[in-house]
């Protein structure tokens, strides 16, 4: 199997990273998008030239985006393949709040990977996780809840998920781990997943990263061969870079 090329970034729904997010006053940008960010965050992905990309944090049509899907949008303009999924089940609360109920995470495949497949899960108040199943191997978009109690609830279901999986497993996203790998070190061993990134690098906040919330973890059976963490800072989240290939 060739080399694969895997991008994961949380884009923060493209209203960008540093103080301009913040105006006219604090949050603002969260209310009112930034049009200028998104063609740049594509720009991006371009360059990076991956196989699959992993996207938390996309807009899927609300105000803040001008009515415009993040992920329909990027995908289109890059020429790939993509699945999104918003965050909350259909029971939420957070279904009738506008914008809110627009925000997901999408999974987007380039032309020249074949065999993908896409499914969601439904775990109560966030729709949890995306699965790209590929021929040889599977890969699980998180984005884990701020509460600890819930993170780990959310840790057990993805656990399960990954052990009745039968082809090597990679879990990539937001884990919301303020205490870095430690707090996921029993997930991990659990499920028999490696980090690519050794160096714990931090990937949060961009401007001066001391939190390592973003994680690409892979099982036996994968092989990773390069890793990075590129300090692009349209988003409050760093991308991650992973390269791997099939033993």
């Amino acid at each position: 199997m060739p080399r694969m090329r895997l991008l994961l970034y949380n884009i923060r729904y493209a209203v960008g990273g540093g103080a301009s997010m913040h105006m006219p006053l604090p949050g603002a940008g969260y209310v009112l998008g930034n049009q200028s960010v998104l063609p740049d965050i594509t720009t991006f992905i371009k360059s990076v030239d991956p196989d699959v990309v992993g996207l938390i944090e996309v807009d899927t049509g609300s105000i803040r985006s001008r009515m415009v899907n993040q992920a329909e949008k990027i995908a289109s303009d890059l020429g790939m393949n993509t699945s999104y999924e918003t965050k909350y089940g259909e029971k939420s609360i957070n279904q009738i709040l506008p914008i809110v109920r627009k925000q997901g995470n999408a999974f987007m495949a380039a032309p020249r990977v074949h065999g993908e497949k896409f499914h969601y899960f439904d775990t109560g108040i966030k729709r949890l996780i995306i699965e790209l199943e590929m021929q040889d191997y599977a890969i699980f978009l998180v984005h884990l809840s701020l509460k600890y109690r819930h993170r780990h609830l959310q840790l057990r279901h993805l656990y399960d998920l990954i052990e009745q999986t039968d082809k090597p497993v990679m879990v990539a996203g937001d884990f919301n781990t303020f205490w870095g790998e430690n707090e996921i070190y029993l997930f991990m061993k659990a499920a028999g997943l490696t980090s690519a990134n050794v160096d714990s690098t931090p990937t949060y906040p961009s401007r001066a990263p001391r939190k390592e919330l973003d994680f690409i973890l892979y099982q036996d059976g994968i092989n990773v061969t390069g890793f990075e963490v590129p300090s692009v800072k349209l988003s409050d989240h760093l991308p991650l870079i992973c390269d791997f290939e099939l033993k």
